[in-house]
């Protein structure tokens, strides 16, 4: 269970859980800054039939060096308010370090 304490992301075992929002047809892919109790997570892709969250899934696979089945798509997968579960990432971007990211 999630408490607003936690800031954007949190560890349930060895599965980081991440609050996202998402911003579709941007000029890049890119992980950004932290929105309130969301990490701001740009994509290239189209909002169509769920393929900038698909395209979103591939991206943060890379970046956390996990495969692209390791992420869960818990709930928002039609919308810029995503959840995702992680299963046991290989690495953390620079942004899980600072501030409001205490999890």
């Amino acid at each position: 269970m999630r408490d607003a304490a936690r800031g954007f992301f949190w560890w349930d075992g060895d599965v980081l859980v991440v609050n996202i929002l998402g911003k579709p047809q941007a000029s890049r892919d890119a992980i950004g800054k932290v929105r309130g109790d969301q990490l701001k997570v740009s994509v290239t892709a189209t909002p169509e039939d769920g393929g900038a969250t698909d395209h979103m899934v591939r991206f943060l696979a890379r970046e956390f060096g996990v495969a692209a089945a390791a992420i869960e798509v818990v709930f928002g997968r039609m919308s810029v308010n995503k959840q995702l579960r992680i299963t046991r990432p290989a690495r953390l971007p620079a942004v899980f370090d600072g501030p409001g990211g205490a999890g």
